[in-house]
């Protein structure tokens, strides 16, 4: 809470804070408000800075599965831009193995626009063609 409510500017000094800041950002509100709205709520902070960490080249001075957890925010966006940045990324260094679930988000964002697994936790009403999807046991991630 304190991370989203600005105590973090200072975390993307270097590449390690700048990580430590994104997986705090994306990783821990997935799994502490699991089921909650809550859940998503830093996402848009997680792209925000995972955008700037790489536009200052941050992301070089990580190992791979480091490397991999500050693009993660892309892969988590309901947008398709975002989507398609992860797969350059991921496609353009040595973290290529993640290339199949990269593409398993973007598909389900180009054909719904959205993940529809997040829709019942979002207040939102899901599409006939979504409530088919949902009932794909493989549909959520």
């Amino acid at each position: 809470e304190a991370v989203c409510g600005g105590e973090r500017d200072a975390w993307v000094a270097t590449p390690e804070g700048a990580l430590a800041l994104i997986i705090v950002l994306d990783q821990f509100a997935r799994n502490m408000f699991r089921g909650d709205a809550r859940s998503f709520a830093a996402d848009g902070l997680a792209r925000w800075y995972t955008n700037r960490a790489l536009q200052l080249g941050l992301d070089q001075f990580l190992e791979p599965p480091r490397r991999m957890f500050m693009i993660m925010p892309l892969m988590h966006s309901e947008r398709l831009e975002d989507q398609q940045r992860c797969i350059e990324l991921l496609a353009s260094t040595d973290l290529a193995s993640n290339l199949r679930f990269a593409y398993l988000h973007k598909d389900i964002i180009a054909r719904f626009g959205r993940f529809p697994h997040r829709n019942a936790v979002l207040g939102r009403v899901s599409t006939p063609d979504e409530r088919v999807f949902l009932q794909n046991p493989h549909a959520g991630f």
